[in-house]
């Protein structure tokens, strides 16, 4: 077997004896060949985390800001070798995977002008007799090293999300990538590194999970932002002691149509909500609720859309629905189907699995307690579901485990302002579907969506922590 790629540590690439490869998820062969820390390559990242905080905190803001926006240069003059990474070792689309790279650079972007906005408030404390000479001033300081892991289906925006708020606060941060895509994560490193990051700003660690857990563990992280599965997640929460813990997890994302809407619009986002990357993002469409009185001609519509979109080889740039990220993936999905069908849901579109490939999928008659309704698909896949009053589609909606986001398509302003007032979600887009997000807004989810909030200014805030000073300007 080839040296495998090395890992980032302390501003210098290591090698280690554990070596694992990295497949492409359509054609199944392997791309390339990656070191696995071991137990004290991990320790000397924690290490080399903890003196890249001194470093990344002595920075300014300006530093800090030229940093971010340098990096952003160097990743929009690299954005093909990126985007053919991406595809390569996740399956994204090559399309989805240039697309992916833009957002990434805007992000970097964002958080080079959030790095020169933390600031504070003054507190006025002269109202209780007694303290008139008294000021108080707050101001926001790094929280310390922090850990990231992140998952397959962004390798880099969600690397992004995570590594630029943190340099932006003035933190260091250690990211342990997603097995399957490590190699987009290796790549930020490198650019990062080559940027002007310190030595110990930013280390990236591929690892297993016996690994990962003792970096979970470790006192020294400040914070860990996990983005991945809802069990993983609350497991890791569950482990990491006095840290702050932000949760980025699944969902079931329910979209709900009203008879006022614009029914084409509606149907064409509706596909691209549900079957863009195959379906492989938490704030995929997955449920559709659609008045009785356009159910038909809005199913009718979407089926069409669905049908014509092209799948299979994701480095073809007319493809949309690419491989799932492995044959178990594909599998499960193809049960979940076939299980409903069985307990009599139809099928309006799909068919047989070919590989890692699962056809863009349409379900009507289903109910609430079958797989593909309650639990996160993650994939091609889209059900239909009539409804009679608009409350009972805020009902089913609201009948998930999940709270991620949710869209709602009508020109009544009232029944958007009840939708936000009462669906229990992160976020409510009107006339939009769940899958959107604009890389600075607030994001995230409550029940097991998760906990907290990304997006630049407001992960920063978890990023750092605010110190009061108390001025006594009594004179004599």
């Amino acid at each position: 077997m080839e040296d495998g790629r090395p890992f980032l540590v302390g501003g210098r690439w290591s090698q280690s004896t554990t070596v694992v490869s990295v497949r492409n998820p359509y054609t199944g062969e392997t791309i390339a060949h990656v070191c696995q820390a071991s137990p004290a390559d991990a320790e000397s990242a924690m290490q080399a985390s903890v003196d890249g905080a001194a470093a990344m905190r002595r920075l300014s803001g300006y530093a800090r800001s030229t940093l971010l926006v340098n990096a952003a240069q160097a990743l929009q003059a690299r954005q093909e070798e990126f985007a053919r990474t991406m595809t390569a070792e996740s399956g994204k689309p090559l399309t989805d995977a240039r697309r992916e790279v833009g957002r990434a650079i805007q992000t970097l972007s964002i958080a080079g002008e959030e790095a020169k906005r933390i600031g504070g408030e003054v507190v006025p404390l002269d109202w209780s007799p007694g303290m008139e000479s008294y000021w108080g001033v707050t101001r926001r300081f790094p929280i310390g090293p922090i850990l990231g892991i992140t998952p397959f289906n962004f390798p880099l925006n969600l690397v992004v999300h995570k590594v630029a708020p943190a340099l932006a606060a003035g933190n260091s941060i250690l990211i342990k990538p997603a097995p399957q895509t490590p190699l987009t994560a290796l790549l930020l490193g490198d650019l990062l590194l080559k940027a002007g990051v310190p030595p110990g700003g930013l280390n990236v660690l591929p690892c297993d999970n016996t690994v990962a857990e003792q970096l979970v563990i470790d006192p020294r992280f400040k914070l860990l932002s996990f983005t991945g599965s809802a069990p993983v997640g609350w497991m890791l929460k569950a482990k990491c002691g006095k840290k702050k813990v932000v949760l980025e997890l699944g969902g079931n994302a329910a979209v709900v149509i009203e008879p006022d809407a614009d029914l084409d619009y509606a149907a064409q986002r509706c596909v691209t909500g549900g079957f863009t990357y195959a379906g492989q993002t938490c704030i995929s469409v997955q449920r559709i609720f659609v008045h009785e009185s356009i159910a038909e001609s809005f199913t009718e519509n979407l089926v069409a859309r669905v049908r014509g979109l092209a799948t299979g080889d994701p480095g073809d740039e007319r493809t949309v629905v690419g491989p799932l990220i492995d044959a178990g993936a594909a599998q499960r999905i193809e049960g979940w189907i076939g299980e409903a069908v069985a307990q009599g849901a139809r099928l309006l579109s799909g068919g047989p699995r070919e590989g890692s490939v699962v056809r863009p999928t349409v379900l009507s008659q289903v109910t609430a307690t079958m797989n593909v309704s309650c639990r996160e698909v993650f994939g091609p896949l889209v059900t239909i579901t009539p409804y009679r009053e608009f409350e009972a589609a805020l009902s089913a909606v609201n009948a998930s485990d999940y709270g991620l986001q949710a869209g709602i398509f009508t020109n009544n302003i009232g029944r958007i302002f009840q939708a936000f007032e009462q669906l229990e979600v992160g976020g409510v887009l009107a006339n939009e579907i769940p899958t959107f997000r604009a890389d600075h807004m607030p994001y995230g989810g409550i029940k097991d969506s998760g906990i907290g909030r990304e997006g630049l200014r407001y992960a920063i805030e978890d990023m750092t922590e605010p110190k009061l000073l108390v001025v006594n300007l009594r004179r004599p």
